[in-house]
């Protein structure tokens, strides 16, 4: 089935719109509610706290331009009770535990707020959203089973697995999404619900630890050789754009109800995509980068050394640290070919991005002006 590209991040479309992000205050949380704010939607967010300082969220005064509700995804009672104030038509789930490396470390709390926290969402959704035309929950690339490391492309059907706390509870989180769309949202007026799996994502204003990109700004900004634990790990790098860009339009397709919104509602646009909300096998979709900019661990340094001109150098973390996957990538296909969706940048284009902002940053520019035009570029 070939479904007619759609007209991705429609003004017309998110102009008004009531749209919950969970997590805003995150990395990607924080990019996606900008975009949101600058195409005039009503953006409600939910997060227990902002979880880096600095954050791209302090600095662009993310909170600043919407309502915010201070809810723990743990808390079912107040997740639900977020639900009720927003009173959103579109729930973009993004909070999460999002490190593998901290999953480890803390496996019970990373369960608790990747699968019962999707579940907390789901469930008030179930009771409480009335007005909710589309849900995406946002989970990970790293949900396939992957026990090889091979060179293949996973697809959305591939199996689901995870050798690692993280990487599990994202598998466990489609699952639960699998479950909600089959038990409770597949009938007639009932939300249209899909899961996302991205990439690696990256872009300024990300502080998050053992993460590569803020390593490299962090070793920037002190003047230290950067520790690269696998410079050969094969990772689908994209900037963080082009994920959410991804998931506005699988959220607008998800809505997509030809004209049969609740009593005072705005109406949703009319669209052949409706066909996605009654196509089970169209529940998950890969937003990777092209097969391009699969590259490996050193590829990224290099280029940002060569990027930060001479103020970024690197050695071997000689240190034992926990395997990895030595190849991930994602087959983006029916992205591509069902929803029109597809990479906004190259990773070079990416890298020079990342420099750019945080080159403003270092300079005191300001950062929601930097990120807005950013976003404007897409």
């Amino acid at each position: 089935m070939k479904i007619p590209a759609l007209v991705a991040n429609d003004p017309d479309f998110w102009m008004g719109r009531r749209v919950l992000v969970t997590g805003h205050t995150g990395f990607k949380g924080a990019w996606l509610s900008l975009w949101l704010q600058s195409l005039g939607a009503e953006v409600t967010g939910v997060a227990r706290s902002v979880p880096t300082r600095p954050s791209l969220y302090e600095l662009a005064s993310v909170g600043a331009h919407m309502r915010e509700l201070e809810a723990d995804v743990r808390d079912a009672v107040a997740v639900s009770e977020a639900l009720r104030q927003a009173r959103p038509e579109v729930v973009l789930h993004l909070a999460a535990q999002p490190l593998v490396r901290r999953s480890l470390r803390e496996p019970a709390m990373t369960y608790e707020v990747n699968v019962m926290g999707t579940v907390n969402v789901l469930e008030a959704v179930r009771q409480e959203g009335v007005s909710v035309r589309a849900v995406v929950i946002v989970t990970s690339d790293k949900c396939y089973e992957n026990p090889s490391g091979g060179s293949r492309r996973f697809v959305e059907d591939d199996p689901l697995g995870g050798s690692d706390p993280y990487s599990s509870s994202k598998a466990c989180a489609e699952l639960v999404a699998r479950a909600y769309g089959r038990s409770f949202f597949s009938g007639e007026g009932t939300p249209g619900l899909a899961t996302a799996r991205a990439g690696n994502v990256i872009g300024g204003g990300d502080w998050g630890e053992d993460r590569l990109v803020p390593d490299t700004i962090r070793a920037v900004q002190s003047g230290e050789p950067l520790e690269v634990r696998n410079p050969g790990a094969v990772r689908p790098w994209q900037h963080v754009l082009s994920p959410l860009a991804g998931y506005l339009r699988l959220a607008e397709a998800l809505a997509c109800s030809e004209g049969d919104a609740p009593p005072g509602e705005k109406p949703m646009s009319q669209s052949p995509a409706a066909q996605i909300r009654s196509n089970e096998a169209l529940g998950a979709w890969n937003f990777g980068p092209t097969a391009e900019d699969v590259r490996p661990v050193s590829w990224i340094v290099q280029r940002l050394a060569e990027l930060w001109n001479g103020e970024l150098s690197w050695r071997l973390d000689e240190m034992e640290n926990p395997p990895e996957a030595g190849h991930l990538a994602l087959d983006s296909s029916a992205a591509e070919q069902l929803l029109g969706w597809q990479p906004r940048w190259s990773l070079g284009d990416a890298l020079e991005l990342i420099v750019e902002w945080h080159r403003a940053h270092r300079n005191g520019e300001d950062m929601r002006r930097v990120s807005l035009s950013q976003i404007a570029r897409m």
